[in-house]
């Protein structure tokens, strides 16, 4: 069991009121609150070694870009990399399947005819990149439906695959429904057929052991918002064979060897997909999240999300006309409707007893017109979530439904 009591202390924004009732943030699916070790480690950034990085010669420019590299292999080895030049520092998941989609449209490796094969289940991240390669090349996108437990079908996964199947692109756990893919499975089958793969790992990396040598796949996404780290930081992993055969995306600094008015060599990994400055900070505080989660056990975690999921959603099914989607308590992520009632009203007033949740088709359309809603209430548990908090949420929400109706 974890000390939550303890966790709690570590998270300064926890102790806030909202409309006058203590905060029961459950919107973590979204992003999650940052612990007082994570924002040490920004401050501390910018209070000591603030200087740009790998291209000075005095002590801050060297500490700064020692301190970012260390992070660097911090995330690698998180994530069982070969080695840590296979982690491209980005903004986020988003950032990372653009990085993804636009070097494949520019190595000519999708052709037209050649089609990308993504899931209904996927967050529109993960769908609109493709489109929009696809607009480009000529290639054909292809979705993986779901049954109506908010499971994939995989029996039509595997018809759908074939010797045209370029790309998979599939997440890893649902942000809407929090459906846990079966994503080795996936990915084997994947690649015995010729295709590559990206996984996008936004809502895994917060809760599941990632090692991506044994995954398979070639790519790997996630957000460090999600996982306790500041916005505006993100990895992309992938395969150092993979990488090396692919052209940069922007240019820029850093990015390169030479440049003349004639020619540019562009640098080796992972420069070549870095140009700019990057999110310095950021990347810092990435890794001083993954030490935090780690030192605290992501499979303990996992475990705790799950049964104040559970916990949740047997608090919730007395109520009348309720429909939960997804796989229940398959992940810390509890999304429902209630018959009758609108997600917005439902939220709104959640929010005046001071209880955070999600509303709306979460950033996936394609996902809601399959069930024929407009959108979902979610609940998404972390770490630092307790009973309490999954008490005042079923309690609220009783309420909530009692006076809309």
């Amino acid at each position: 069991m974890l000390d939550i009591d303890l966790i709690k202390t570590d998270f300064p924004i926890l102790d806030r009121k909202v409309n006058g009732c203590p905060l029961v943030y459950l919107d973590n699916a979204a992003t999650t609150q940052k612990p007082r070790p994570v924002m040490d480690a920004s401050r501390y950034y910018y209070e000591a070694q603030n200087s740009n990085i790998h291209r000075g010669t005095h002590s801050l420019a060297r500490l700064a870009t020692s301190t970012f590299e260390k992070a660097r292999i911090t995330i690698a080895s998180h994530l069982h990399a070969a080695a840590p030049e296979e982690v491209i520092f980005t903004s986020g998941t988003t950032d990372g399947i653009n990085l993804v989609a636009n070097v494949l449209s520019l190595s000519e490796m999708i052709r037209a005819g050649d089609e990308i094969l993504v899931s209904t289940l996927e967050h529109h991240s993960n769908i609109v990149p493709w489109q929009m390669l696809c607009q480009r090349t000529g290639a054909v996108l292809k979705v993986i439906p779901c049954h109506e437990d908010g499971t994939l079908d995989l029996a039509a996964f595997k018809t759908l695959l074939g010797a045209r199947t370029s790309v998979l692109a599939l997440t890893w756990v649902s942000n809407a429904f929090g459906t846990v893919n079966p994503v080795r499975e996936m990915v084997a089958a994947a690649k015995q057929a010729g295709a590559m793969v990206l996984i996008d790992a936004a809502q895994a990396a917060p809760h599941l052991p990632i090692d991506v040598q044994s995954l398979g796949a070639d790519f790997l996404v996630l957000s460090g918002h999600k996982v306790y780290a500041p916005t505006g930081i993100g990895v992309l992993w992938g395969k150092a064979s993979v990488l090396n055969g692919l052209p940069p995306w922007r240019g820029g600094g850093e990015m390169i060897k030479e440049v003349t008015f004639a020619r540019t060599t562009y640098n080796s990994l992972p420069f070549k997909f870095e140009a700019g400055t990057p999110n310095i900070e950021g990347a810092i505080a990435l890794a001083a999240a993954l030490d935090y989660v780690n030192e605290i056990g992501l499979s303990r975690i996992h475990e705790w999300e799950c049964q104040l999921a559970r916990a949740a959603i047997e608090g919730l099914s007395s109520i009348a006309g309720i429909r939960i989607y997804g796989p229940a308590a398959s992940s810390g992520i509890v999304s429902f409707g209630v018959e009758g009632l609108h997600h917005y009203d439902l939220g709104t007033l959640l929010d005046q007893m001071g209880v955070a949740v999600r509303t709306g088709h979460h950033c996936c359309q394609p996902l809601m017109a399959r069930f024929g809603i407009t959108g979902t209430t979610r609940a998404s548990f972390a770490l630092y979530n307790t009973e309490e908090d999954v008490d005042t949420f079923v309690k609220a929400t009783h309420k909530v439904v009692g006076m809309l109706r």
